[in-house]
């Protein structure tokens, strides 16, 4: 769609939603106007448009947490916008990762629940903790091996002979496992969903 065909408000602007490209966490909403729109397509780095101080903004220029632009995309109606973005940093400017930290935060929605192990793990893998079962995995390459085939064959026999929570469980410790077999090769689940995509284009 054309950018002249987006329904800008009676000021000339449009509400917009940040999303991460990777993990489908909604990071916050602003408002763009055509300019905002335009420098965003043009430089990458999302723009918007401040209410307050009636000017165009880099989000990120003076704290250095930009959002690169990864895709737009818009609804129905064309008056309201979604960029699909990468983080370099947390979105609010409170220093959370996004600005929607309020409210009903427990239990995690099922999208947000391997996007907070993987954070999990990076912190583990940054500060190795003394005592952590995940920094020991970290560092023992061998053992993480071992028992993620492990993992993988207590769940093959769950799928056999036991029952859906049991094989539930047992496939979470797969996925736990392989993420940190991953992270302790600077790679994620992302780059595994990213292999997945690509396989089921024609």
């Amino acid at each position: 769609m054309p950018d002249q065909d987006i329904a800008f408000d009676e000021r000339g602007l449009v509400p917009c939603i940040a999303q991460d490209w990777r993990t489908g966490e909604v990071l916050m909403l602003a408002y763009m106007n055509a300019e905002a729109l335009e420098r965003s397509r043009a430089t990458g780095d999302l723009h918007f448009f401040s209410r307050s101080r009636q000017e165009l903004w880099l989000k990120g220029s003076s704290s250095g947490n930009t959002l690169t632009l990864k895709a737009l995309r818009y609804d129905c109606d064309a008056d309201a916008v979604l960029a699909l973005v990468e983080a370099a940093g947390p979105a609010c400017h409170t220093g959370e990762r996004t600005c929607f930290h309020n409210g009903a935060l427990e239990p995690l929605a099922p999208f947000e629940s391997l996007p907070a192990l993987e954070r999990t793990i990076a912190r583990r893998a940054a500060t190795r903790p003394e005592g952590s079962y995940t920094a020991t995995l970290l560092a023992d390459r061998d053992l993480n091996g071992g028992k993620l085939r492990e993992e993988a064959d207590e769940a093959a026999r769950a799928a056999l002979s036991e029952s859906d929570e049991r094989l539930a469980e047992e496939a979470a410790d797969v996925i736990y496992h392989l993420a940190v077999l991953l992270r302790g090769r600077g790679l994620s689940l992302q780059d595994a969903e990213r292999v997945l995509d690509d396989r089921r284009k024609p």
